[in-house]
């Protein structure tokens, strides 16, 4: 009894600390934006997806040193379907998303290519160091772009905007206009620590207490680790569209997306000596899926005509999300 106790409080106090850690990242990630004169767009496609996805490029890495690779890809595939399913359909049921600039429609474009790319790479069932190498190129190449285009032009038009109405930059938000960068940034690292540190207290207790009711690794897997490396994105999300932060929170997801692919995928590719051989499921179903529901959020951004992605968008996101969960569960538990 005391040892279900404990794990429960772990839950408790994860969530607690991931709640606490996500407000602050987001605080810390906006005021930078404001400091800067960058979009939250862009910050969101930069620093703050680059920060959430930590733990994917972490398993990831750790699966490949260990000599399993398959699991590091599954995990990148993965947890881009989680973000876009789980993650954004998750908040728009909470929170509608406002769709405030055209430049996501661009972002959604770069990640519809990045994500053909990695289709293509894919389509021979083998991964190589080759593909590795041009997979983190083309991370650098995307992040390079984003930084120069983000302090390039929209600082001027920021700074223009802000001499001509100092509360125009805010957009509405939350954050105040005269925070010291080297407060943002404190802010920024303790959110992402907190962060990091929920997420793993949570899973700990939810595995423990998954184990004292009988629940099987494998089921443990697909659901519980599964969903601890999108913790971060999906608390950080959520705080983003409660403090008004949309741009954010789509450039946390598109950006989170586009890190896995070519920075998850591509350090997994390029540490194994031999090339990987892909299982047929990651062709047959996982990667249909992950394309399918990056279409389905191209086709929400693009040109909408109520411009945001409300709950019902939200709800058919989450429904595909928890169906493509209960299809692997079912198959799993036939296996079994």
């Amino acid at each position: 009894m005391p040892e279900s106790l404990t794990y429960l409080a772990q839950v408790v106090g994860g969530l607690i600390l991931l709640v606490w850690g996500g407000d602050r990242f987001v605080y810390g990630a906006s005021a930078v934006a404001r400091n800067l004169g960058v979009t939250p767009l862009m910050i969101g496609l930069t620093i703050v997806s680059f920060a959430t996805s930590a733990p994917e490029f972490l398993v990831s890495t750790v699966a490949a040193l260990r000599g399993e690779p398959e699991l590091a890809i599954g995990n990148a595939i993965g947890s881009n379907i989680a973000n876009i399913g789980l993650v954004l359909g998750a908040v728009a049921l909470i929170h509608p998303i406002k769709l405030q600039t055209t430049n996501a429609q661009r972002e959604m474009g770069i990640l519809i290519v990045i994500t053909c790319m990695t289709v293509f790479l894919f389509s021979d069932s083998v991964l190589t160091r080759i593909d590795g190498i041009v997979l983190l190129a083309a991370l650098v190449i995307f992040g390079v772009w984003v930084v120069r285009r983000g302090t390039a032009l929209a600082a001027p038009a920021t700074l223009r905007s802000t001499l001509q109405n100092p509360q125009e930059i805010s957009n509405g938000t939350e954050i105040e206009n005269d925070i010291k960068m080297i407060v943002a940034i404190f802010w920024v690292v303790i959110g992402l620590v907190t962060l990091l540190a929920g997420a793993e207290l949570l899973v700990k207790g939810a595995v423990s207490i998954a184990r004292e009711f009988g629940v099987s690794e494998i089921i443990i897997g697909i659901t519980l680790v599964a969903l601890a490396t999108s913790l971060p994105e999906l608390v950080v999300s959520v705080v983003g569209a409660f403090r008004g932060e949309y741009g954010l929170v789509l450039g946390n997801i598109v950006g989170s997306n586009i890190f896995n692919l070519l920075g998850v995928v591509g350090v997994a590719a390029l540490i194994p000596d031999n090339p990987i051989e892909l299982p047929p499921n990651v062709l047959s179903l996982h990667l249909v899926v992950m394309v399918a529901l990056t279409l389905a959020l191209f086709a929400m951004t693009y040109k909408p005509k109520n411009k945001h992605i409300g709950r019902f968008k939200g709800i058919i996101l989450l429904a595909a999300y928890l169906s493509f969960n209960a299809y692997l569960v079912t198959q799993n538990v036939r296996i079994d």
